[in-house]
C-alpha cells in the first residue's frame, strides 16, 4: 500500500494505491486548505482501509514545481509520516504524474503526438515539461514566459497537446496550428500511480533529512527562451 500526497496546486488531493490501482481518493479545490485539509484526508483514508501509517509500504508526495505554500505543506507531512512511521519516502515530479493523469486515448493518438503538462507560474509564466507518448522526457522542466513563439521549434507535423492549470492562459497566444489544448485535465494525487510503482520497482527513494520541494523559480531565473530541443 503507497499513499500518494499532491499539494503543488490548489487541489489537496490524497490518494491510497496498490499494485492493482487506486483504492481510496479524498480531494479539495478550496483555495489554501491544504494546511487544514491535507493530514485530515490522510487519516480518513487510513481508517476506511483499517490502516496504520506503519503498515504502508511507502509514502509519496508530488514536488513540485508548483505553488510553493502548497509544495511546502505536502513534503513536510509526507516527510514526517515517512520519519515517524520508518517508511520509504518517493517524490514524483509534478509533470510527471499529470502526464500519467492524461487518458490513454489521448496518450494513444501516435508516435508524431508530444504532451506538454503545465503548471501556472503566476503572470504570464508556465512551469512546463514535454514528453513523447510514452513518458519519455523531451525537454526537462523550465520555467518560461509564453509568447507566441512559444512552441516555434516543433515542427508543424507533430501534434502538441498542452494540458493543466498553466494551458489556459495559452490559448489565446500560441496560434500555431499543430498545437491543442485539453480543457477538462484535472490534477490528482491518482495520476502519480504508475511513477510510484516504477520509483518502487527501481528503489528510487529520497533522503528524508535532506528532501526539499523542488521550487525550481527559486533557484533558476527567468531567461529569455532558446529553442525548446
Amino acid at each position: 500500500m503507497i499513499i500518494c500526497l499532491e499539494t503543488a496546486t490548489n487541489l489537496c488531493s490524497v490518494a491510497l494505491c496498490n499494485t492493482a490501482g487506486v483504492i481510496s481518493l479524498r480531494e479539495n479545490n478550496e483555495s489554501k486548505s491544504h494546511a487544514s485539509t491535507l493530514t485530515v484526508f490522510i487519516e480518513d483514508i487510513l481508517k476506511e482501509n483499517y490502516l496504520k501509517a506503519s503498515d504502508l509500504d511507502a509514502i509519496a508526495v508530488s514536488k513540485g514545481p508548483g505553488s510553493y505554500t502548497g509544495l511546502r505543506i505536502g513534503v513536510s507531512v509526507a516527510k514526517g509520516i515517512s520519519y515517524a512511521a520508518s517508511i520509504p519516502l518517493i517524490g514524483i515530479e509534478t509533470t510527471l504524474s499529470m502526464f500519467w493523469g492524461l487518458s490513454d486515448e489521448k496518450k494513444g493518438t501516435g508516435t508524431d503526438t508530444l504532451f506538454c503538462p503545465m503548471l501556472d507560474a503566476r503572470r504570464m509564466e508556465v512551469y512546463y515539461s514535454i514528453y513523447d507518448n510514452h513518458g519519455n522526457i523531451i525537454r526537462n522542466i523550465s520555467a518560461e514566459v509564453i509568447d507566441e513563439t512559444f512552441f516555434s521549434n516543433i515542427p508543424l507535423s507533430q501534434r502538441v497537446i498542452c494540458f493543466g492549470d498553466g494551458s489556459a492562459k495559452c490559448k489565446e497566444i500560441i496560434k500555431q496550428p499543430n498545437v491543442y489544448f485539453e480543457d477538462d485535465f484535472k490534477i490528482s494525487a491518482a495520476h502519480m500511480y504508475n511513477p510510484v510503482l516504477q520509483a518502487i520497482k527501481n528503489h528510487t527513494y529520497e533522503d528524508v533529512a535532506y528532501f526539499e520541494p523542488f521550487y525550481l523559480k527559486d533557484f533558476i531565473t527567468t531567461k529569455p527562451r532558446k529553442n525548446i530541443f
